[in-house]
């Protein structure tokens, strides 16, 4: 079994992007839209402060009546961080993200930041595994 470790590794797009508290929830949205993800690291410096995600704009802007373009991402952005070390397997990662019902998921080396693995990712990494334990299998039974 892989560790998150591995997974980051292995992305094709392994660059982490973030933003500062000061930014604009539309400054994020649009790195958001540019990079082609759901969510984005907030970064005070070196130091994670937090994480935006689309599911923080859907409930904490657009159903506020706040505007994108006049509200800082600290007032948003969720607070609260779910990381895990790179050390964490993808069942383990897997198993905290679908308890606490989130899709993204910071890997910390103590305070550095070494990326962050989505559900697509995790779900990914399932069905190769699951896939190589089928040939296995049809390879021990046709042998």
């Amino acid at each position: 079994m892989k560790t998150a470790r591995q997974l980051l590794a292995a992305k094709a797009k392994h660059d982490t992007i973030s933003v500062t508290p000061t930014a604009t929830v539309y400054q994020a949205l649009q790195m958001m839209a540019d990079a082609n993800i759901g969510a984005i690291l907030v970064m005070d410096g070196e130091k994670l402060v937090g994480i935006f995600s689309e599911r923080d704009y859907a409930r904490k802007v657009v159903l506020m009546g706040k505007t994108s373009a006049g509200t800082p991402v600290s007032d948003i952005m969720t607070h609260k961080l779910l990381c895990v070390p790179p050390s964490a397997t993808t069942d383990e990662c897997m198993g905290l993200m679908t308890e606490k019902r989130i899709r993204h998921l910071p890997v910390l080396d103590g305070d550095k930041v070494l990326g962050v693995l989505s559900i697509g990712d995790l779900v990914h990494e399932k069905m190769a595994d699951q896939e190589f334990t089928i040939e296995q299998l049809e390879h021990y039974i046709y042998r």
